[in-house]
Order: structure tokens, then sequence, then C-alpha cells
């Protein structure tokens, strides 16, 4: 893949003053969800391009710009990375996704990567073969600017955008605030998949463990395997969020640590089910596995007792279908009788000893 050529701090703009303050954003990027002035935690009136944004916030110097894309190409997030320097690297990593969860610092921004995972209903499962879609958050923190890039269809950030808004102090803290609501966001998200996956193994478990049932080996690798991608989205998050909360940057204040603290509890908890799912997944293949081969050990056993009894018939008959002329009992008046009584004893011998031992 191509990296994206540096871009410079240049290219701001000024606001228009000829266009009304609701008018459409005239960005030419389709990937813009929304762009918003935020001051003293409440949003200014208005629609903004992100030079017109970051042009207020600089010239008030108070406040921060919160810009959401959605899948984005180099097209669309190159008038962004000019405007707040971002580095060409990390622009590289938001427009091609594919990333694994990440903290990494360039000069004065961060830039973070978090798995988002949403449990698929049972149709679509059916459908695509997956239980659980996952999709890419990328977010770009400085000083007085959040840019957040969206890959996947799911994990919308309108609803949370919305509640911060409803609390303006909290969101007076500043663009790290947006920081730890998305990670908040996005672990909720995990503890939600895993209550689903909870009971969906718990399910699977009653039916490996319970008498007289058939389990489909495959339908335990495909949970095993959606376990896997939340592990994958889970595991490599735990040490971006200490960071965090440890104090790695001046751009997340102190009192916004904090909250990192908690999201990480939160996302420990997840680990821990995780990893518990793995486990019991596990034992629940091999169970599976012991069972069918129980169930096929028990077949053999029938089939081997009915090869036993069906084979004295089979003998006697060779034995006196060979059409010597002096054979004992050949020419004894009670001979048929008396063999096809020795069969059925013989038969019901058999029989009833197989029985006795548990093969019929």
């Amino acid at each position: 893949m191509a990296v994206l050529p540096a871009f410079g701090l240049r290219g701001r703009g000024t606001r228009t003053a000829a266009r009304p303050p609701h008018a459409p954003e005239s960005t030419g990027m389709n990937s813009v969800v929304d762009c918003a002035v935020y001051v003293d935690g409440r949003r200014l009136p208005g629609r903004w391009t992100h030079a017109e944004a970051v042009d207020e916030v600089r010239s008030r110097r108070a406040g921060f710009v919160w810009i959401g894309l959605h899948e984005p190409t180099e097209d669309d997030i190159k008038g962004v990375a000019e405007t707040f320097d971002l580095h060409e690297l990390a622009v590289e990593d938001a427009v091609h996704a594919h990333q694994r969860p990440k903290l990494e610092r360039y000069d004065d921004t961060l830039f973070m990567v978090l798995k988002t995972v949403r449990y698929l209903p049972e149709r679509t499962a059916e459908q695509t073969g997956e239980v659980v879609a996952g999709g890419e958050m990328m977010v770009f923190l400085g000083r007085d600017f959040v840019v957040t890039v969206r890959h996947g269809s799911h994990s919308s950030l309108a609803g949370m955008r919305r509640r911060l808004e409803a609390d303006p102090e909290h969101l007076a803290s500043g663009p790290a605030v947006v920081l730890h609501a998305i990670a908040d966001h996005v672990v909720d998200g995990y503890l939600a998949v895993g209550a689903v996956l909870e009971s969906a193994v718990d399910e699977m478990e009653a039916t490996v463990f319970a008498p007289g049932t058939t389990v489909d080996a495959e339908q335990i690798y495909l949970l095993k395997r959606e376990v896997m991608e939340l592990r994958r989205a889970v595991k490599p998050l735990g040490t971006p969020l200490r960071r965090l909360a440890d104090g790695y940057t001046p751009l997340v204040p102190e009192e916004v640590r904090s909250y990192f603290r908690d999201v990480e509890d939160h996302l420990t908890k997840v680990s821990e089910q995780v990893a518990g799912f793995d486990e019991l997944l596990t034992t629940l293949v091999d169970a599976a596995l012991a069972k069918i081969t129980l169930r096929q050990s028990s077949d053999m056993r029938k089939i081997t007792s009915w090869a036993a009894i069906i084979s004295v018939p089979t003998m006697i008959a060779g034995i006196y279908g060979m059409n010597f002329d002096y054979m004992p009992e050949l020419h004894f008046q009670y001979s048929y009788p008396v063999v096809l009584l020795v069969i059925l004893a013989s038969c019901l011998t058999l029989y009833r000893t197989f029985r006795r031992n548990g093969w019929l």
C-alpha cells in the first residue's frame, strides 16, 4: 500500500461569512459524519468545515473540534490531515484499517486504534457463517481537536455524541473526554457481546453433556472462532488503556485518567470472560469428540453382536449344504426340525449374552 505524502500545517482557510449558519457542509468529503466546535463543553451552532472549525477554536484559544469520519478514502482525509498536521503513517493506518489495538504518539498528537465488535442476529449469522462482526475505530487526539475514523457498519458514535453534549460540564474537560467516551463505548460493546456469548456457550455446554443428544462439533468450532475474534479485540487493548490511566501524555489531564482506569477494569472483566470461554469450548470440543467416539464404539459392538448371531445359522446352513453322500443325520426323520431348534437356541443364547453385557 502506498504511503501518503507528509502533511504540513497549512490550508486552514477562514469561515465563509456569506454562507448561512445552517448551510450544508462543503468539505468535498462524503465520509464526514459530523464536524462540531465545542467551547466550555457546549456545541456552537451552525455547520462547519474542518478548516473553519479549527480557525474558530484557535482564534478563541478555547474549546476543541470534533470531526467524525466513516470509512474515508485518502482523498477524503487529506484535507483533515493537512489541517491538523496528522502523521502520514497514522493517516495510512486510518484509511486502510486492519490494525491491532494500539496507542502511538506522534509529536503532539495521540493515535489510538480500537476494534469494535457486535453480535449478529441468528438469521444473519446463518447467512454469513459468523456470530461476531468486527470493525475498527481510530482516534486522533490533539490539544484542541479529536478526529474519529470509523470502519464497519456498526458502533455509530451519534448516540454517544448526544450523551456527551447533554453533559457540558464533563465535556468542558477537553478532547480527552471524547477519547475516554469512545473507549468506554467500545468496551461496553465487548461486555454486551460477552454476555450473549456466555449464554451461547452455556447452552452449548448443556447440549454436549445432555444424555442422548447429538452434538455437531462444527458448531463448537464456530463459537470458538468467534471467541478468538473477541479475544483479538480485547487482549491488546489493555496496555494502551493502562498507559492512558498512568499519565502517558499530558493530553489526558489528571481528572480524566481515573475514567480510563474504570474502562480498564471493565476490559479486565471481559478478558477474563474470554479466557474462560476459550478454555470451556476447548473442553466441550474434547467432550463432543469423546461422545462421538463412544457412540461409534457402541455402534460397532451392536454390529459385531448381530454379526455373531447371524453367523450361527450361516455356519450350520453352510455345513449341511455341502451335498456329500455320507453325512450324519441326513436320513434322520427329524433332522430338519432339530437343526432349526439348534439354530434358534444358539441365536437366543448369544442374544441374551450380548444383551446382558450391554452390547445390544
